[in-house]
């Protein structure tokens, strides 16, 4: 179920009336919107009110044509049917923004050495419905500018600009009462007159409706997003009865507490699933997840296997001879040995967990026929017969996802050697970048629809298996150390890079071929399952 559709599904019958029964007995909006005028008129001539204030409201109303129009405070009238968007209940009226709340930017001030020290809410302390005050920033206010800038219960926030569309205009109630707080001037506040309350007005400035005036009255510029106080301010909205108004709200509470209780289900669930998976791939590569065979080949007769495959394509000049080449035993003392060119020497402190006796433990690179090393930085085109594998190929939740990769410019294969070109059962590691580094894939032919030949990209590296390991395997395995390799990378917050060296270093526990299929089978007949449950949760 789609919580985010269910709620705005909800917000859009209540905005047109159909959320809730009409009562006959209700007070029509007209007649509040009629008070609320001769309210700020009286409060006007009393001098509690600029006439400025109000020069900007106007009255909505259906002529005998049938058509609605607008009066404004000069007396001049104007057609606005093409701006009224659908049809209301016989006792709602239709108003804009300004007409019945008043509105301000925040506070610009952002330290100070005269005054209170005052929190001040930022684009921090917003969250995706409510305000959080868990981590807040105080700064110094003068007592004008906390009388200016201070937030009552019932006042409603619109963040006015941010780097991401989909934020601005975004609208929060604020139901604090516990102690002093400020705006900043990235937020407008929007203060009642009593015609809307202030929780059913924020929430009906989430609703479908509203969201794509607010889109078509964004300006973008500079890497901001941003909607001006005037822009949402003539922006249309439905008022009901006030009685009307209390069981909307009622209705609509309870409904959000519902959604919140399937949305946090789903989330439960949804992490549930990854620790699943993930502990069905940690009991695969402990030799836990499937029974072992004594008929098996040893995985040590595989490795005497994989080193006389390398011989031969060192032989015929295809990959180099590894001069630091390693080979991992257990001793008479059944400790674990490494032993590199004439030196040997302990490594129990590197084995992290115990294997069944069937099993080996050896470096990713004696694993390899290919030097694990990234690909090169492309130069792109428009259209070509050649793919690049960049590292949003290697998506967080889908797999690989050969439709995101661009063109190489075919005036550069002089620069790609043949084993640069992926093949069916290469494993994908992302090894640049902050959120995607370390992030493990398993390329298949049957990805690449196209059926181009693709290359990687600078920022991802490939890791090619002997033909007598399966890659499902060797995926699996570097699967279940995902989180460790993300935190491997080396060098600066946003440049970190998951160094081809720390690949090659890493311990790899190696089972008997037949029973890396095994592995393999049971593993996909179980996620196979477990994304049944995940497309549920969609």
């Amino acid at each position: 179920m789609d919580t985010k559709a269910l709620r705005q599904k909800i917000l859009d019958l209540a905005i047109r009336g159909q959320l809730v029964p009409q009562a006959p007995n209700d007070e029509p909006a007209s007649v509040l919107l009629d008070r609320i005028r001769a309210e700020k008129q009286k409060m006007v001539k009393e001098g509690k009110l600029k006439a400025k204030d109000i020069k900007n409201d106007s009255v909505i109303f259906v002529g005998e044509d049938n058509l609605h129009y607008e009066k404004f405070a000069d007396g001049s009238v104007k057609c606005i049917e093409n701006e009224i968007p659908f049809d209301l209940p016989e006792r709602w009226e239709w108003v804009r923004l300004q007409s019945i709340c008043s509105m301000s930017n925040g506070v610009a001030k952002r330290n100070g050495s005269d005054g209170t020290g005052t929190i001040v809410l930022r684009l921090a302390d917003l969250g995706e419905r409510e305000i959080s005050f868990s981590d807040t920033r105080s700064v110094i206010l003068t007592d004008d500018e906390i009388r200016k800038y201070a937030l009552f219960v019932g006042d409603v926030l619109f963040i006015r600009v941010n780097g991401s569309k989909e934020n601005v205009g975004k609208s929060f109630y604020f139901d604090n009462e516990s102690f002093p707080v400020a705006y900043c001037d990235h937020l407008i506040r929007c203060t009642p007159t009593g015609v809307l309350r202030g929780k059913l007005l924020s929430m009906f400035m989430r609703c479908g409706y509203v969201r794509q005036l607010i889109d078509e009255r964004m300006v973008s510029a500079a890497g901001q997003n941003t909607i001006s106080q005037p822009s949402l301010a003539t922006i249309l909205l439905p008022v009901p009865p006030l009685k009307e108004q209390d069981r909307i709200s009622h209705r609509l509470n309870n409904a959000d507490n519902y959604i919140s209780q399937i949305y946090n289900s789903k989330q439960r669930l949804a992490d549930l699933v990854l620790h699943t998976k993930a502990k069905i791939l940690d009991l695969a590569i402990r030799g836990q997840l499937v029974p072992q065979d004594p008929n098996d080949e040893p995985a040590s007769v595989l490795l005497e296997r994989i080193r006389a495959e390398k011989e031969e394509l060192i032989r015929q000049g295809k990959i180099k001879r590894d001069k630091k080449e390693s080979i991992i035993f257990r001793g008479e003392d059944n400790s674990y040995y490494e032993k590199v060119g004439s030196e040997v020497c302990c490594i129990d402190a590197e084995i992290p967990f115990e294997v069944p006796a069937t099993w080996v433990w050896t470096r990713l690179e004696s694993c390899c026929i290919k030097e694990i090393r990234r690909g090169k930085a492309p130069k792109y085109v428009d259209k070509s017969g050649v793919l690049v594998f960049a590292q949003k190929c290697n998506t967080k939740h889908n797999g690989i996802d050969i439709g995101l990769s661009l063109y190489l410019d075919v005036t550069t294969l002089g620069r790609y050697p043949d084993d640069e070109y992926m093949q069916d059962g290469d494993v994908v590691i992302n090894s640049t970048g902050t959120g995607t580094l370390g992030r493990v894939g398993l390329y298949r032919v049957t990805d690449n629809i196209a059926g181009l030949p693709i290359v990687p990209d600078f920022h991802v590296t490939i890791i090619r298996c002997s033909s007598s390991i399966q890659g499902f395997y060797l995926y699996a395995f570097l699967k279940a150390h995902q989180e460790e390799l993300e935190k491997k990378g080396e060098g600066s917050t946003n440049q970190k890079e998951l160094k081809p060296l720390t690949l090659k270093e890493m311990l790899i526990a190696l089972p008997p071929v037949s029973e890396q299929q095994r592995i393999e089978d049971t593993i996909s007949i179980a996620f196979s399952h477990i994304s049944t449950v995940e497309k549920s949760l969609s």
